[in-house]
């Protein structure tokens, strides 16, 4: 409907430029849904944007638009409003063409080549791997796949990629965690430190360690803290203290140092990928960090910011001068002690990606990342690289309440909830649905007690509930020995008001998903849904389906049939199942 409205308006705009009235067409006609009905079906506002051009009065130049496009089945009549914006409004036929388009599309309803199949990498998620997954980052993992389905569905080709962060000092810290819990497991009686890691699945690795190993790297508790200066809770310094603790560590263990961090590895990586998988979210690619020390890429990416005059040394250290690029202080790559940081590892990661080819590059983070921007924006444009094909999309954490009551939760002294007890206690179709809700940017709280409920105010259920009455009726049907004939319905038949109002939602998917992928805003969906199934359930309550006007009843089977499958094609884009009954 918005591509042959789009066409008439074109058509009307180039007999203007034969005539003489406009010089050329312009590179986008914006065409948008109205929000009141009053106003139409379609509004656009390309009568003020050629106005400004041509320095004509735009409401003169929409009229002269409107006179062009003559007689059309398409559109009943037109209006022209406030400034000089052109509303349409649609035929009862175009209302009704929309049925049939979906009936032929099927699956397929709802996908265009709007992205001409240009290349996206979408790295998400990319948590470190020190632990199980927890709900905060459920919804990165829920936005960031449903972004991606969004953008195939409208003719992009996207690749998902997940960044492992497995060096530098998390990783270490999760090692001497990992060795003390396995110490306390042969027998030594010792401090844990207050920056370590105490989730239980660090007894968990440690218990692994013990079993596949025994004792073989058991040490003296004496041993172990000799000359570690004091934690936290000692009257020390509890960051000198877990940093001392590494370097113990390390000369203790020799060859064992780098087995426990297998390990430990091992089993939160490979427990990140199930979770991962179970709720719907795949990866292309899992990038190691280490492959960019091992590859020497963090070293190549600072000799080439060294040669292009980007880097400095200070106190020891080298600096990046990202100041010249808008960022409020320049940056360490590499440390005083040859060590290189972790921004020299996203350098070389960035650099990396960009080599790939792709056409545009998607990072999606948490919002307290949101300092990193113009660092990382910074390095791509110092080594020549066009920054504006990166597009950093931020989330905020999500809040869980339970009865009411937030629940507290902190990842480094393991008092989380995760991401697959979420799962387990509401199930993935609420967790995906209630995670993309908002706007990423915005906080949320995700309600427990609102995810489990069946009723009408739990949205996803709400739209679940209106796909399975549509199934119900189906089977009602085959119960009263009526059958489905498609192609003998007329629609004309469909003159109710509840009947328009729902051919009228119907008419308003594509450009949902168009605006939904394009602005990277999937809540605009899971709104659509919600408003689909308040018309579905209206009509529902009205209408009879199965009647003894055989026509009537025909017609209204094949409005709500295309109604199924729109339903069935939005929740899968979201990651959400239509079940048949409830």
């Amino acid at each position: 409907m918005k591509e042959q409205l789009q066409d008439l308006i074109i058509k009307s705009l180039s007999d203007l430029i034969a005539k003489g009235l406009l010089s050329e067409l312009p590179s986008k006609i914006r065409l948008d849904h109205t929000k009141d009905k009053t106003h139409g079906d379609y509004a656009t506002n390309i009568a003020l944007v050629l106005a400004k051009k041509i320095k004509s009065d735009p409401k003169k130049l929409a009229q002269t638009i409107v006179d062009q496009l003559g007689e059309s089945a398409l559109v009943k009549k037109t209006e022209i409003a406030g400034p000089g914006f052109i509303n349409f409004f649609l035929s009862d036929e175009s209302s009704n063409a929309v049925i049939n388009d979906i009936i032929d599309s099927g699956d397929s309803y709802g996908m265009s080549t709007i992205g001409l199949g240009k290349s996206v990498l979408l790295e998400f998620v990319s948590a470190n791997p020190t632990g199980p997954l927890h709900v905060g980052h459920g919804r990165g993992a829920a936005y960031g796949a449903t972004v991606s389905n969004l953008l195939r569905t409208v003719g992009f080709k996207v690749d998902n990629e997940y960044y492992v962060n497995d060096a530098g000092r998390q990783m270490n810290i999760l090692i001497v965690s990992v060795y003390l819990r396995y110490l306390a497991l042969s027998g030594e009686k010792l401090r844990f430190p207050d920056n370590g890691y105490q989730g239980k699945y660090i007894i968990d690795i440690a218990e692994s360690v013990f079993e596949m190993h025994g004792d073989k790297w058991r040490k003296s508790s004496s041993l172990v803290y000799k000359d570690v200066c004091k934690d936290g809770q000692q009257g020390g310094d509890k960051e000198s203290h877990i940093d001392e603790l590494i370097v113990r560590t390390r000369q203790l263990l020799g060859e064992g140092y780098e087995a426990i961090f297998r390990v430990g590895i091992e089993s939160i990586l490979g427990g990140i990928k199930s979770d991962l998988a179970e709720f719907g979210v795949n990866f292309e690619k899992w990038f190691l960090e280490q492959s960019l020390i091992d590859d020497g890429l963090a070293k190549i990416s600072v000799d080439k910011l060294k040669k292009s005059g980007h880097i400095y040394p200070k106190d020891g250290a080298l600096w990046f001068n990202t100041t010249e690029y808008g960022d409020v202080k320049d940056r360490v790559v590499v440390r005083d002690n040859g060590i290189h940081t972790y921004f020299a590892s996203d350098i070389a990661y960035h650099l990396e990606k960009f080599e790939r080819g792709y056409d545009k590059i998607i990072n999606i983070w948490g919002a307290d990342h949101h300092g990193y921007i113009v660092r990382v924006k910074a390095s791509i444009a110092a080594l020549n690289h066009d920054p504006n094909k990166l597009e950093i999309l931020l989330v905020q954490f999500a809040n869980l309440y339970r009865g009411g009551k937030k629940l507290q939760m902190s990842t480094r002294s393991g008092s989380f909830v995760t991401l697959k007890e979420l799962r387990n206690e509401v199930g993935n179709d609420a967790a995906r649905f209630f995670y993309i809700l908002r706007k990423s940017e915005q906080h949320m709280d995700f309600d427990l007690d609102l995810a489990k409920s069946k009723t009408n105010e739990n949205p996803v259920f709400y739209i679940q509930y209106a796909h399975a009455r549509i199934c119900s009726v189906f089977r009602q049907a085959v119960d009263k020995g009526i059958e489905f004939e498609s192609q003998t319905a007329d629609l004309s038949l469909l003159t109710e008001d509840s009947e328009r109002a729902l051919l009228k939602e119907l008419s308003r998917y594509k450009s949902v998903i168009e605006s939904s992928a394009l602005q990277y805003e999937p809540h605009q969906l899971a709104y659509y849904l919600r408003d689909l199934a308040t018309h579905f359930h209206s009509y529902y309550n009205i209408c009879p389906f199965l009647i003894d006007d055989k026509k009537l009843s025909q017609a209204r089977l094949l409005l709500i049939t295309a109604t199924k499958q729109v339903f069935v094609n939005g929740l899968s884009i979201l990651g959400v199942s239509a079940p048949e009954s409830m």
